[in-house]
Parts: structure tokens; C-alpha cells; sequence
């Protein structure tokens, strides 16, 4: 896809989290920002869809070397660590807030006067150390995952705000996304060849450990908290591709997505969704929104057609119209590396 309809629909899929960030800035604190929102600063926690640079400063040498050269970050003029060749939503975001871009964690000598992002590209939800008792998923690298990220968090906030009260105060006037994240803990299992019944066993530790990330950020005294779901994986292209030869016509729905694996997806969806309901009810002095990246994807391949402008995008199949600034959807670089195999199922 070209540039400017890769950033026309990148922008379309952050309408989601603006709409959900509408509720959120009716907790604002004050209007001194550049926003007039009292949001000061974006504080980020997950993989590859908000990762500017962690991952390149992460993962062992030799590995990710793509990334680190053109037309990644081809945007910028040079690379920047994101699994994209231009603008993530969470890019988009700080725009619509009038603050800068987030600096990585691991980045050196960066500033983190409006914020973090501590997402690293390929990261799961779950700890590898933290199974809930159901058979281990191998993970390609030793990825930070969120319980690392909060720690990382956490250690952050002590170091530069001193005071517990302090860092309620600074939180009083951010933002924090937890999330997206849960789709890599999915992506490895569906890698390695797992069956969709038994990958679906993850779905309540993953939605456990997001809401649990959620909670603690809460207590810290964040008041305003994005929690995304995750997308239609059944119609991300490096799925598509891993199943077309075991997948037959009536697998796919009329867009040209695996059903199997939208329902699969969906079933995440729903139970995050009721999570972050009852998160919404235990804290009703902050704005705790659920961000549906579900629905907001399917808009988009649903009128992908309207949202070309060269013939050689307009020529593009319907069933893989996948932003590419958003193109590493729950899996990102990291999923790019997993083995292509078909995922085997029971045929009936």
C-alpha cells in the first residue's frame, strides 16, 4: 500500500482510541497542556503495535535486522525501531495531544518529559514463568513481557517522581495504554501448529494478566486508562498465507477472512470487554476505556476500496488491506520470524 493510504487508514484505525480517549478526557485536570485536555504525558505498555524502539535495543544481535534498515521508518528519513515503515497510532495519538512522539525506554540519552513507551515489539502478556498451570507456548526470544514492562514502569516513576503522592499526581494528568498486547501469546501457540480449541485455554490467563496490569496502573492513581482489544486476525495477510493451503472455500467469510480465527479473536475480545466493565464499576472516579480494534479494522477492509489513491493499491485482493503503519498486528517483527505452518484443526 502506498504511503499516504497507509496513513490514511493508520489514521482511521486510531479513530477507535480517540473516541475512547473522548471519555477519557473528561477526567482531565486542568487545560495548561497543548491539548487543553490536562494530559501532559502518554505512558505505553505492549508490542509491536506501539513499540517506537525497544525491541532494537532488546533483542540479541543478529536478529531483527531488518528493522533497522530502510524502508523501515522510511517516513522519518531513517530507521527508528518501529515494525513500520512510517507512523504507529500511538504516534498519531501524541499528535491529536499536541505532545511529541514517545522515546523508548531503552533508548539512551532520549527525553521522557510527556511520557514513555515502554512496548517492545513481540512481547506477551503472559510471563513465560506464569503459565496458569496450562502447557508452556516456547516464545522465539526472551521478550519483555508486561508484567516486565509494568516493573519497568514502576521503577520509572519511583526513580523520577520520588513520593507515592507525586506519582499519583503525575498520573492524575497522563494517559496510559495497556495494550495492545495478548496477541502474541496467541501468535507463538498458533506457530507452533496448536489447534484453535486448544489455543482458546489461553484466552482467560492472557485477559487475567491485561486487566491485572490494568488494576495495578489504577491503583497507582492513573485516572484516565485505554485497554485495547485485539484485531481480526483471520484477515491479517501472514495469516492468511499460513493456512491457505489446508483451508478450503467455506473457511472464509465473504471479506476473505478465516472465520475460525475472527471467532477466536472475538472470543478474546468479549471476555476483555466484560473485564474492563467491571474495572469501569470498581473505579468510578477514573475513565477506563475499552478500545475496539476488532470493529475498527473490519471498517476499514469493508471500505478499503474508498481509501486507495494509486492503481497499484486499488489492485490489491479485498482480504489483505492491512495498514502499513499498523501492519504488525499483534505480532509485528516478532511474529514475522514464527514458522509458516498451516494450523491443524479437525476436519469434519
Amino acid at each position: 500500500m502506498d504511503m499516504a493510504s497507509s496513513s490514511v487508514s493508520a489514521a482511521l484505525l486510531l479513530a477507535v482510541s480517540l473516541a475512547a480517549l473522548h471519555l477519557c478526557c473528561r477526567h482531565g485536570h486542568g487545560a495548561g497542556d497543548a491539548a487543553g485536555n490536562g494530559i501532559t504525558a502518554i505512558y505505553s505498555l505492549g508490542d509491536s503495535i506501539t513499540d517506537t524502539g525497544n525491541l532494537v535495543k532488546e533483542a540479541p544481535p543478529g536478529m531483527f535486522e531488518t528493522i533497522k534498515h530502510l524502508p523501515y521508518g522510511v517516513t522519518f528519513g531513517y530507521p527508528t525501531g518501529r515494525c513500520s515503515d512510517g507512523l504507529l497510532m500511538i504516534d498519531f495519538l501524541a499528535q491529536d495531544l499536541g505532545l511529541p512522539f514517545l522515546n523508548p525506554y531503552l533508548g539512551k540519552n532520549k527525553s521522557f518529559d510527556h511520557g514513555v513507551n515502554f512496548a517492545v515489539a513481540g512481547a506477551t502478556a503472559v510471563d513465560p514463568a506464569d503459565q496458569f498451570n496450562l502447557p508452556a507456548v516456547p516464545v522465539p526470544f526472551a521478550s519483555k513481557s508486561l508484567k516486565v514492562q509494568l516493573r519497568w514502569f514502576k521503577d520509572f516513576l519511583k526513580y523520577t517522581s520520588g513520593t507515592d503522592e507525586e506519582i499519583r499526581r503525575r498520573l492524575q494528568a497522563s494517559l496510559v495504554l495497556v495494550g495492545e498486547i495478548g496477541g502474541n501469546d496467541y501468535n507463538y501457540a498458533f506457530f507452533q501448529a496448536k489447534p484453535v480449541a486448544e489455543v482458546e485455554k489461553l484466552i482467560p490467563g492472557v485477559v487475567k494478566t491485561i486487566v491485572g496490569a490494568a488494576k495495578e496502573v489504577l491503583d497507582m492513581g492513573a485516572t484516565r486508562v485505554i485497554v485495547p482489544g485485539n484485531f481480526p486476525i483471520g484477515c491479517v495477510p501472514g495469516y492468511l498465507a499460513m493456512n491457505a493451503a489446508s483451508s478450503e472455500p467455506a473457511d472464509y467469510d465473504s471479506a476473505g477472512c478465516l472465520r475460525e480465527l475472527n471467532d477466536f479473536a472475538a472470543k478474546h475480545n468479549s471476555r476483555l470487554r466484560r473485564a474492563v466493565a467491571d474495572l469501569q464499576a470498581s473505579y468510578p472516579g477514573a475513565a477506563v476505556a475499552y478500545a475496539d480494534y476488532f470493529d475498527s479494522f473490519l471498517t476499514l477492509l469493508h471500505n478499503a476500496s474508498s481509501l486507495v489513491s494509486t492503481p497499484r493499491a486499488r489492485a490489491r485482493p479485498a482480504a489483505a488491506p492491512v495498514p502499513a503503519s499498523t501492519t504488525s498486528t499483534g505480532g509485528g517483527c516478532a511474529a514475522s520470524r514464527g514458522r509458516r505452518r498451516a494450523l491443524t484443526r479437525p476436519r469434519t
